[in-house]
């Protein structure tokens, strides 16, 4: 139960800390302030405002590039939900060791077993091309997004405001 508490106040808190971050799509997508920049200088400040300016916009694509990742790789859902399934089952249906005729199957011996069929399973639903083709496709639109976007006329003002 405390538990449980503890989960609905992290995601009270991440709710209005990193959500109140989202700018509306309006402002996101708005193609009046898109430009090439002009040097690698002026680039760069675009990056580095925009990433804060639009973070909550961005880590939603994230999230959303990952959730279409993951549904599109159907082998490594199966694989994923074999090994935790296996787990769980192991964990509550096998505690002590089991009596099978003359063999005794131990839960040890399971673990081994869900291990010889799980891990190749994992290993052939390429879990690591999957994070490489989410990083650099988040890399891509978000560093795309941020490079062309003129920051708006309160990035005149962040300095000041610092400062003050």
């Amino acid at each position: 139960m405390e538990a449980l508490l503890r989960a609905s106040e992290t995601i009270k808190s991440f709710r209005e800390t990193r959500l109140s971050a989202l700018r509306g799509p309006t402002e996101f997508f708005d193609y009046n302030r898109v430009s090439r920049p002009d040097n690698l200088n002026t680039a760069t400040h675009r990056i580095s405002y925009n990433t804060r300016y639009f973070s909550g916009n961005y880590m939603l694509i994230v999230a959303l590039l990952a959730l279409y990742a993951v549904i599109t790789n159907t082998l490594l859902i199966f694989a994923v939900l074999f090994l935790v399934g296996g787990f769980a089952a192991i964990n509550r249906f096998a505690p002590d060791p089991i009596q099978l005729g003359e063999h005794v199957i131990t839960q040890k011996s399971l673990y081994s077993g869900l291990f010889i069929i799980g891990i190749p399973l994992l290993w052939f639903s390429s879990p690591f091309s999957t994070f490489f083709w989410l990083v650099g496709a988040s890399a891509v639109l978000i560093l795309g997004h941020a490079c062309m976007m003129e920051p708006g006329i309160e990035s005149e003002y962040t300095s000041v405001e610092d400062s003050v």
